[in-house]
């Protein structure tokens, strides 16, 4: 019954492809970092030869959109998630509040990140994985921690806010939040809960509990 509706979904998915215009993939610039998020595939053909293929997302998009391209010239565009049907497969692009979620090949024998540009944000934290990891896996737990102490901290206090709406608070009644955060404490965590979840993103990773701020979006 899974796996049918996951085809189901998947099918939906990619009858939302439109074809692409021809136009030339524009060059990654350093200062889009927090703005665009480039990854590419080699993919072979049914003719024997290989393309490059380049999944395109930018974040302030208003239509949310991602641009694929073949060989550097576009060939398809879809709305947010999206999947593109690519040789041997699909192409899966998700994002979330603080960048991607998803940018797998995803073929019936199992699935691959695509590999991103070396100046994007994802690229250099793929570089620092590469170069230093025991400095990289520090940062991983780090922010599995601070994500769960914020989860363990705020919603209790997110319960006891959304209580006080008055149809709520008529039929259930008020709850009082047993932690009580001081001011300054309450203005950090949402800070270092952010940063936390961007680096999860930069490197794709997504786990429903600990990344809980992205449930309303599925």
């Amino acid at each position: 019954m899974l796996r049918k509706y996951r085809h189901w979904k998947r099918k939906r998915a990619i009858n939302k492809v439109k074809p692409g215009d021809g136009h030339p993939l524009k060059d990654y610039r350093s200062w889009q970092i927090f703005t665009r998020s480039l990854f590419y595939i080699r993919l072979p053909e049914e003719n024997g030869t290989n393309s490059v293929y380049a999944v395109n997302v930018h974040y302030f998009d208003e239509d949310e959109i991602a641009d694929m391209y073949r060989n550097g010239k576009h060939v398809a565009k879809t709305k947010l998630p999206g999947v593109f049907p690519v040789p041997g497969g699909v192409i899966e692009v998700e994002t979330t509040t603080y960048g991607l979620k998803r940018m797998h090949y995803v073929t019936d024998d199992g699935e691959e990140m695509l590999s991103p540009h070396p100046n994007s944000l994802e690229g250099l934290r793929l570089r620092l994985d590469d170069r230093f990891p025991r400095a990289s896996k520090i940062v991983k737990n780090t922010a599995i921690i601070v994500l769960l102490i914020s989860l363990i901290l705020g919603l209790p206090q997110l319960v006891a806010l959304v209580s006080q709406i008055p149809f709520i608070a008529e039929k259930f009644g008020t709850f009082e939040s047993p932690i009580v955060l001081p001011n300054w404490l309450n203005i950090i965590l949402p800070v270092a809960a952010g940063l936390a979840a961007l680096e999860r993103a930069i490197t794709l990773r997504y786990h429903w509990l600990i990344d809980m701020d992205t449930w309303w979006e599925d």
